[in-house]
């Protein structure tokens, strides 16, 4: 026996023998055999990469990464949760033998058949020593656990200890075999003394600092090739494999080899301990690793993934993980369950665990002052004792009283104040009713699962599928098959209900109301109709077949790999693979906070202290605070029994308003959300939704005014303007849009309702922002057009400045000309030099003295303004040519003073009723279009007398045009028609004086 005082010792062995006389007897009564069940060790592939040979794997301790040493001198470094290679370095041209991390240092050690160490940065790839370590190969390096030492062993027969703390200098050199060094292994029960193995076929113990071993083990026929120390319990144990294809376990305190494992066809390279599992593991040149139990040394399983050879294997202290370098690659299988094997009673507060087959326990009452969320909580652990099988599970009955541990396909009852046996049996499965507090229901088989009720068998349930792989306890016995799981009463065995999904967990809450069935990545929320059941049950119409149809209703379907969880009312505490802890409620999925710190296990809630109980792989107990009256209100809400959600909602916290109205906000009560939230922005949200506008202004109007520039306060008043110009509330959308400096925004605005200050400031703050396109618009819109050319050519956009000069600004044609001509000599002088300035070459730009007139009539008449209310019945004046419009009023007056033939020609003109008009009546017919008070610039066309000085005014008419009006709308496009024809002509003109082309036109273009 193992831990256990002077009294307990005798005490224990008195139960365990009356047990295995009892089970005799039972056994002989009813025919069982007692071989022993094989250990239940779900093994699981999770790197596969292929590669070069490959002589040495580690596994880092905190990262999922794989260390590969290959005989190509290359290093590769595996991420086991990617199954993608992070990096790769080469070391050397020969061989690398044997890496190693330095975890503490964040460095890797390889040892080549150069005889030298090198030391790498795994960060940053650099390389930080390199030593030349030994006169022949290398065979192995050995991490000290916790001091700055490194053990390194080689072909010479030699073993060197080196320091990293004194630059990597040689302390001592221990020499004693008298054949190659194959491997050296540091005692983690005694830390100052190792273990080395030789091809002289022994093994040798040291002790640092000693120049003699301490004493050697012999056994092995042929050479030694790997050793390990066993880390768990008291067992002074070492394992050996050799080149005489066997394994040797011995107790180096009596020097003896206490077992011998055979099954290895050919060389055993590797072996060891597992650290968490109850076996050991070897890896063979004849392609195979085998795991044996540590207990009763049954060879439990062969691995062969067809990659030739076996070299070596390694493990993690605080991992399941398996690394096995092969000829052909690298392998990572998950031996077993990472989660730890642990129970919380959550009525009690007490935690029970299992290290290996010692229980220990702890209360947590009391335990979590000044205790952070996420930091380790200190435990006053005691130890219960040791159990007979390996704990593969350990769990709380229903109220408490009683533990079960399950392994090795066996299960023990015990009290769980004092480890007393209550009960035990064969099992594959074990389940807690919800009901007695004795009853539960085993697996013994396939094809056997029985009820036992006050820890006595009571029923065998007949399963309507052909074979049960696990059963869950609860409110009700759940079955799972090969395609679905089904649904027995307590009481007696009826078959209830079989529902087509194979879930990994069962969860009732604790009104027996709800059970979510959480699957591979997807979980069920079903509701339990209990009076259905036992209405069909009084009444014997739950038929074999069906069952009762009833029984159960789906209510939410979650889309998430749940891991762990428990009930707290109708909210359901989980962790998912993607290490967050969520609660759901309503069916809805809420983070309470990122595991960061690695892979925990949720063990449950404890209600009074308002913490949900984690553990990590270490067995290290986090804790993380959610408050019981939050749960409560939650779930009132779900129940819509609002009186009572009303009545705990004074009892939250102020802290907890904020989640609580997010949750009332996923349930659709956003008004009430809005009242209760204390989060600004969430408060915003609720109310551009609920479109209650008074309320986000005066919630913008809270915040500090240097917050105005930053980005997420432009948007919200942004996304606030866009709902009062939805609502027509153009004053409140013009304040949003200054203070979210939406120029574009602004630009509709002040142009819709024709806001000339408004427009005038747009255009200066544009240009502060830098919105130099909306400054144009700006001014383009004011009629400030040498505004818009100053704008060009302060931003070098001189070719639009020209062209802008050209239609609008004529009078600066020729200025910016010259500074585009400017601009161009930097790229080509024969492209400037083509560049036309009017005051050069004037035949080049026609009725050029006639735009100046029209720019001056613009410039005196564009401060007076037509409102908005003309504007159907001067829009067609949008499309006027007014330098046509100016000659032919210059051409009308002309006309009169040539007599009364134009007159007669005129008047025969009207009778023939052709539609054309005189040119001075249609500027008066235009001109009357517009109202009086406006003085637009048509009307001033009619009342200048222009004299166009300068401009040819003898363009020949053949035929005056008529004075006959027609309608004003028809009119003013007849009018476009008859002053295109002229323009047309006139220009034909201008080309024929200019260009005709004869002998004596010397004009170049």
């Amino acid at each position: 026996l193992e831990g256990g005082g002077r009294d307990e010792v005798p005490r224990r062995c008195c139960q365990y023998l009356g047990r295995a006389v009892a089970r005799w007897r039972e056994g002989i009564h009813r025919g069982v055999s007692f071989a022993p069940m094989p250990l239940r060790l779900e093994i699981k592939k999770k790197l596969s990469a292929r590669s070069d040979r490959v002589k040495c794997v580690d596994l880092h301790p905190t990262e999922p990464w794989v260390l590969s040493a290959l005989y190509s001198g290359n290093v590769y470094l595996w991420d086991t949760d990617t199954s993608s290679l992070v990096k790769s370095w080469e070391v050397c041209d020969l061989p690398v033998r044997s890496c190693k991390f330095i975890s503490r240092r964040s460095q890797v050690i390889c040892a080549s058949d150069d005889m030298r160490l090198r030391i790498y940065n795994y960060n940053t790839m650099e390389k930080v020593k390199e030593i030349e370590a030994h006169a022949d190969y290398i065979r192995y390096i050995e991490i000290h656990p916790s001091q700055a030492l490194v053990l390194s062993s080689s072909d010479d027969m030699s073993i060197k200890l080196w320091n990293w703390e004194q630059n990597w200098e040689c302390t001592f050199s221990f020499e004693g075999h008298s054949h190659y060094v194959m491997m050296t292994r540091f005692n983690c029960k005694d830390t100052n003394t190792f273990a080395s193995a030789s091809l002289d076929r022994s093994i040798k113990v040291w002790g640092i600092g000693a120049h003699q071993p301490h004493f050697s083990l012999e056994g092995h026929e042929r050479g030694v090739n790997c050793i390990d120390y066993y880390s768990g319990g008291d067992k002074p144990y070492l394992l050996s494999g050799a080149d005489d294809k066997t394994i040797k376990i011995w107790d180096y305190q009596t020097k003896a080899c206490i077992q011998t494992l055979e099954g290895h066809s050919n060389n055993v390279c590797s072996v060891l301990f597992h650290p968490r599992l109850p076996v050991l593991v070897s890896a063979s040149e004849d392609g195979t690793v085998r795991v044996w139990h540590a207990t009763t040394y049954r060879a439990e399983t062969t691995l062969n993934y067809g990659l030739e050879r076996a070299w070596s294997i390694a493990v993690a202290k605080e991992s399941n993980g398996l690394a096995i370098g092969y000829d052909e690659g690298t392998v990572l299988i998950k031996l077993g369950q990472d989660a730890p094997v642990a129970s919380l009673d959550t009525h009690t507060g007490k935690l029970v665990w299992a290290n290996n087959n010692d229980v220990l326990s702890a209360s947590l009452k009391g335990t979590f002052r000044g205790i952070q969320d996420g930091e380790h909580v200190p435990l006053a652990a005691r130890d219960m004792g040791s159990c007979e099988v390996y704990p593969q599970t350990v769990q709380h009955n229903c109220n408490g009283r009683f533990l079960v541990v399950c392994g090795d396909g066996e299960y023990i009852i015990y009290t769980s104040q004092a480890l007393r046996n209550k009960s035990y049996g064969h099992a594959l499965d074990f389940a807690w009713s919800a009901v007695g507090t004795g009853d539960y229901a085993v697996r013994e088989s396939l094809s056997r699962v029985k009820i036992f009720k006050n820890f006595k068998e009571y029923k065998t349930i007949k399963c309507p599928i052909p074979a049960s792989e696990e059963i869950f306890g609860g409110s009700c016995l759940a079955v799972r098959g090969s395609d679905c799981v089904c649904f027995f009463e307590w009481s007696e065995g009826t078959f209830l209900c079989k529902i087509d999904v194979l879930p990994i967990s069962v969860h009732w809450n604790d009104t027996q109301e709800l059970v979510i069935l959480t699957c591979s990545d997807q979980a069920h929320v079903l509701k339990f109709d209990r009076e259905a059941v036992d209405s069909a049950l009084a009444g014997g119409s739950a038929s074999l077949e069906q069952g009762v149809p009833t029984a159960f209703e789906p209510v939410h379907e979650v889309s998430d790999n749940i891991v762990a969880g428990q009930w707290v009312g109708d909210c359901f505490i989980y962790t998912n693979a993607a290490g967050r802890l969520n609660y759901l409620v309503g069916g809805n999925s809420m983070t309470i906070c990122h595991l960061d710190s690695g892979p925990l296990f949720m063990l449950g809630y404890l209600a009074k202290e308002n913490r949900i109980i984690l553990m990590d792989r270490s067995r290290n107990v986090v804790s993380y605070g959610v408050l019981l009256a939050v749960l409560q209100y939650q779930t009132a809400v779900v129940r819509k029994d609002f009186d009572a959600a009303n009545a705990l909602l004074p009892a939250i916290p102020e802290t907890e308003l904020s989640s609580v109205a997010r949750f009332l906000e996923s349930q659709g009560y956003k008004e009430v959300a809005l009242q209760v939230s204390r989060d600004s922005d969430h408060k915003f949200e609720l109310a551009l939704e609920l479109q209650q506008i008074d309320t986000a202004r005066e919630l913008l109007d809270e915040l500090q005014t240097n917050n105005f520039e930053s980005t997420e306060q432009h948007t919200k008043w942004k996304r606030l303007g866009d709902l009062a110009l939805a609502a027509c509330d153009l004053r409140l959308a013009v304040r949003c849009a200054k203070n979210a400096m939406d120029m574009p925004g602004l630009l509709m605005l002040y142009s819709a309702a024709g806001d000339r200050e408004g427009m005038k400031w747009l255009a200066e703050a544009s240009i502060i922002q830098g919105q130099m396109n909306v400054a144009f618009v700006a001014y383009f819109i004011l009629g400030h057009v040498e505004d818009c050319l100053e704008l060009l050519l302060k931003l070098g956009r001189v070719p639009e400045a020209a062209l802008l000069a050209r239609t609008y600004l004529p009078s600066q044609i020729s200025r910016t000309v010259e500074v585009w001509r400017q601009d161009l000599q930097q790229v080509s002088d024969r492209a400037a030099s083509a560049l036309a300035d009017p005051q050069t070459y004037p035949n080049l730009f026609p009725d050029l003295e006639w735009a100046f007139k029209v720019e001056e009539i613009f410039m005196t008449n564009r401060n007076k303004h037509l409102p908005a209310s003309s504007y159907e019945r001067v829009k067609h004046d949008l499309d006027l040519d007014l330098i046509a419009l100016l000659k032919q009023q210059t051409r009308g007056e002309v006309q009169e003073v040539q007599g009364e033939n134009f007159a007669e020609g005129a008047a025969s003109d009207r009778s023939d009723g052709a539609e054309t008009h005189r040119p001075r009546e249609l500027v008066n017919e235009l001109g009357e279009g517009l109202t009086p008070e406006s003085g637009g610039i048509i009307a001033e066309l009619v009342d200048t007398n222009v004299a166009a000085e300068g401009c040819n005014t003898g363009i020949p008419v053949e035929k005056p045009p008529a004075t006959g009006r027609s309608e004003p709308a028809e009119g003013s496009h007849g009018s476009l028609e008859a002053q295109s024809h002229l323009v047309r002509e006139e220009a034909d003109a201008i080309l024929s004086d200019d260009f005709g082309g004869g002998e004596n036109d010397d004009d170049d273009w």
